[in-house]
């Protein structure tokens, strides 16, 4: 179905329906968090499970899903690699599972994740249970694929047309992006969403936007949890507020939260808000699938929306730098298999099953190797089965006490200080001899302030050596899955690495031409690349409209 096309009550429904518990599998926690909310909203029982989460927590979560009439269980695909929780799994009283974002479990698809494999082990545990994929995003190779690795013992296959009648199609070539951005959005109005490639030029963007009048904020994996949560909330909170009067002649009233959201796409999956009118990318996507999902944000409410591409000739030039970056030379792959191990210091022989932290940035300044090439060459050593290597995984703020009680007394605290600490004394009984994970939101809301004042205090007091504080951080998670090899023994075989690059130039070769090809309805090009070669043209994208102005 396609993007908004309602694929969570594709499960929902069926569950409530009958007795026992859905076991979600999504692939971000953001994602499952808000999917957890809308549901609560309707009384309706379910909870997730997600990296960061403690022993106790995840206890009661599975204890309400055994004991508490519990209808849905949302939990990441890496949770499905832990052996507790496949023995907890086997006791659930599980009706059925879904599999969402399925796409991710085909190697042929554009965003592969190894992790989505293990899948299909699961439903050896909960044999006999009907299992569900929904994705909005399949050519049909990887619909195909998505079947077979989930143990399909026959095909069957639910589509319903990717076709968006709404939703208006337009690439517009200029040399001059930013100030055509403006010119867009000051002759259309609503909420927007505009999509860059990297996280500097998020800013850039949006101070640009600030800067000549329209409100903007932006948003990449980089900000704190907390700072993406808040800037999601005051774009999804744009409106217009009604006062009730008139003003020249049209209805008065006011605007809230902010209008544009710039963004790479970190700021996808997820997105509930049914009146955004544009979706724009200044830099061209990889895919068509990336960018039939990401222009799918637009208009889903069913008014109509617009999906802008702004493209040069010089996009073509950066698309054919980054096969380079996502495909390495060989011999680079090999030399980050061998430096990530001296880093590590695990000798050959050694490392199974043994997992590290790994700080990207760090170990590619003390390497000396490029970052692009070396996430890339770490993904393609993951999927040649070296190691497994996850960028996913955030670790929960934690916090000690490095004072006693008696020495906290005789120290000069603020009123606020002293509060805080005092909801923090209470709360983490063993605060004092080990770190503990900080519920910060609940804690925040017990001290009446934000989670960026109760940051900005424990760092304070941090500082002041009265406590240990380690904030939340997102660092990725090497997994050495098998003993370390000899250099020289480490090899990427053609079946991962000539297939999968060669799909990669297939893809954006299909991205330029989409960009570039002005002869056909753009929506019927986008439709017969996901295997719809029947779809009329849909005579508002901007090929259409020119072929109407030359009749």
């Amino acid at each position: 179905m396609p993007t908004g096309g309602g694929k969570s009550l594709c499960f929902q429904v069926p569950t409530m329906a009958q007795d026992g518990l859905c076991l979600v599998i999504s692939p971000l926690i953001a994602l499952m968090r808000d999917q957890v909310q809308n549901l609560r909203r309707r009384d309706i029982k379910a909870t997730a499970i997600y990296m960061g989460m403690t022993r106790d927590e995840i206890s009661i979560a599975l204890d309400n899903c055994r004991f508490g009439n519990y209808k849905f269980l949302y939990v990441s695909p890496e949770r499905l690699q832990s052996v507790v929780f496949r023995e907890q799994l086997a006791t659930l009283p599980v009706c059925m599972i879904a599999v969402d974002e399925a796409h991710c479990i085909s190697q042929w698809g554009y965003d592969f994740r190894p992790s989505y494999l293990n899948i299909a082990e699961v439903r050896q545990l909960l044999p006999g249970i009907p299992v569900l994929a929904l994705t909005a995003t399949a050519t049909p190779d990887v619909i195909d694929d998505i079947q077979e690795r989930l143990g399909f013992s026959e095909k069957n296959v639910f589509k319903q047309s990717f076709a968006r009648e709404n939703l208006g199609y337009i690439v517009i070539n200029t040399d001059d992006k930013p100030q055509r951005l403006l010119r867009i959005l000051n002759r259309t109005q609503g909420s927007s969403i505009v999509y860059v490639r990297n996280r500097q030029k998020t800013k850039l963007i949006a101070d640009f936007l600030v800067e000549n009048g329209i409100s903007a904020t932006f948003y990449h994996a980089g900000l704190l949890p907390a700072e993406r949560a808040a800037r999601q909330q005051q774009w999804a909170e744009y409106r217009q507020v009604d006062r009730g009067g008139l003003q020249n002649g049209k209805p008065e009233g006011r605007l809230t939260g902010v209008r544009v959201m710039v963004a790479t796409n970190a700021f996808g999956m997820g997105i509930d808000k049914p009146d955004v009118r544009t979706v724009i990318h200044i830099d061209m996507p990889d895919c068509i699938e990336s960018y039939f999902q990401e222009a799918g944000r637009a208009g889903r409410d069913g008014k109509t929306a617009y999906a802008v591409m702004l493209y040069n000739k010089d996009d073509k030039r950066v698309a054919r730098k980054r096969v380079s970056d996502n495909y390495p030379q060989r011999e680079f792959i090999t030399r980050v298999y061998a430096d990530l191990a001296d880093w590590l210091i695990v000798g050959e022989g050694s490392g199974l099953n043994r997992t590290f932290k790994l700080p990207l940035q760090e170990f590619c300044a003390d390497r000396h190797l490029p970052m692009l090439p070396t996430y890339s060459a770490l993904h393609l050593l993951t999927q040649a089965g070296y190691i497994s290597f996850s960028d996913e995984q955030e670790t929960q703020p934690r916090v000690m006490m490095l004072c006693t009680r008696e020495e906290l007394y005789g120290l000069p605290l603020s009123q606020d200080e002293e509060h805080l600490l005092n909801i923090i004394l209470r709360r983490y009984e063993g605060i004092f001899t080990e770190p503990q994970y900080l519920h910060e939101t609940i804690v925040a809301q017990q001290a009446s302030i934000t989670t960026e004042q109760l940051n900005s205090t424990l760092i304070s007091l941090a500082q002041r050596r009265l406590l240990l504080y380690i904030p939340r951080n997102k660092t990725p998670l090497v997994t050495y899955t098998r003993e370390r090899e000899d250099t020289e023994r480490v090899y990427i075989p053609d079946s991962i690495y000539v297939s999968l690059r060669d799909r990669y130039i297939r893809r954006l070769q299909a991205m330029i031409e989409y960009a570039e090809q002005t002869s056909y309805c753009r929506s019927q090009v986008l439709l017969a690349y996901f295997g719809e070669t029947d779809a009329l043209p849909c005579g508002h994208c901007d090929v259409c409209r020119q072929v109407k102005s030359e009749r």
